[in-house]
């Protein structure tokens, strides 16, 4: 309380030459808003002695006071933790296919002044990471949103926003492709880089192909069904598997296209 009335009454540091005052009880009022928090208090003193000022008042009121706290309760410090707490709230809501509390936390972030291009592309990435192929138009839907709100901006274009945030908590979730893509890059970084195998490199000059560049390859477009069962990966990584579909969405049709390819070419494989 002492802190708060300091920075009430001080002309030089404070806001003593606001023409806004504020009595004992709301002195009081306002550390017990702030928890005792002498930082938060601060914050709602200066909104609340802001809010007089645009309503023309003498003094900080009980209800200005309580509408300070709340504006405050919605403020965050955008590389502080609770910028981390709110998208990690929106992230998971998302995951769990909640369009409610998605709703909810984007508007949360949004009334709390975060940028809405940010929340845009946190939402991208969500398309690609948690829905993937199970809704492959979850990706273009996004990039849509964002765009929508480039070209509206604020308020019309966080509709789109809005729309986005539905869809994506409505559509069916794989992270397949997130798990295929983390997969790939330990290998790149834990096992050796050997050399690309000699039927699949390119052989742009007579030197090349008689090095055996390009020797042996099969070209899809000429084979039956153009399947072919050439091994693509290095001979460390023969037969690994990256990519695994789940059962959920459009991806469904797709692992079932790619579980009758991986038996063909097991089936077909050259020793």
């Amino acid at each position: 309380m002492r802190i708060i009335t300091r920075a009430a009454t001080d002309d030089e540091r404070g806001l003593g030459r606001s023409g806004v005052t504020a009595d004992d009880d709301a002195i009081r009022l306002i550390a017990r808003l702030a928890n005792g928090d002498a930082r938060s208090g601060l914050n709602i003193l200066e909104l609340a002695v802001s809010l007089a000022q645009a309503a023309k008042a003498d003094r900080v009121t009980e209800a200005l006071i309580h509408e300070a706290a709340q504006r405050k309760a919605l403020l965050y410090d955008k590389a502080g933790e609770e910028h981390y707490n709110l998208i990690s709230a929106l992230h998971k809501s998302l995951r769990d296919s909640d369009p409610d509390a998605s709703l909810y936390w984007l508007g949360r972030m949004l009334e709390s002044g975060e940028e809405p291009l940010y929340v845009a592309r946190r939402l991208v990435r969500f398309a690609s990471e948690d829905v993937g192929n199970a809704d492959p138009m979850a990706l273009r839907l996004t990039l849509d949103a964002k765009d929508a709100y480039h070209f509206l901006g604020t308020p019309e274009g966080e509709l789109a926003l809005a729309q986005a945030v539905c869809y994506l908590a409505l559509a069916p979730k794989s992270n397949a492709v997130y798990t295929a893509w983390n997969a790939v890059t330990q290998d790149i970084h834990e096992k050796p880089a050997e050399p690309v195998p000699l039927h699949i490199r390119n052989a742009p000059t007579g030197l090349m192909a008689n090095l055996g560049y390009g020797k042996g390859y099969e070209y899809a477009h000429d084979a039956p069904d153009a399947l072919v069962s050439q091994e693509h990966l290095p001979d460390a990584l023969r037969g690994r598997i990256y990519y695994r579909p789940t059962d959920r969405g459009a991806e469904h049709e797709i692992a079932l296209r790619l579980k009758k390819w991986r038996e063909w070419r097991d089936a077909h494989r050259r020793p």
